[in-house]
């Protein structure tokens, strides 16, 4: 298994606008081979930002790489949606292979 995660800091009083995006987004994902499931999670909030991370995992490395050259890629991240004021930075993508 393989699991892909996106750090994204967000200005507080923003966050129900950031849920709200990725509540009514397709991402196309059930929709492409190797895909086992989606969350995003939110994490601790201080003065400068609350912490979420977008959590997909994978049957295989070569199932998420595939996935981000493919036409579901391109049509989920161009109707993203999301303003980019709420950011207090830019996301950090996190890539990990299930060892246990």
């Amino acid at each position: 298994m393989f699991i892909a995660m996106n750090r994204f800091k967000i200005k507080p009083g923003h966050e129900q606008t950031f849920i709200e995006v990725w509540k009514n987004r397709d991402s196309y994902l059930d929709t492409v081979p190797g895909f086992q499931g989606f969350h995003l999670l939110q994490g601790p909030s201080n003065e400068e930002y609350t912490l979420f991370s977008s959590h997909a995992s994978w049957e295989s490395r070569q199932h998420f790489d595939d996935w981000t050259r493919s036409d579901a890629f391109r049509k989920a991240h161009a109707n993203a949606g999301t303003p980019r004021d709420i950011f207090a930075g830019p996301p950090q993508l996190e890539c990990f292979e299930v060892v246990l």
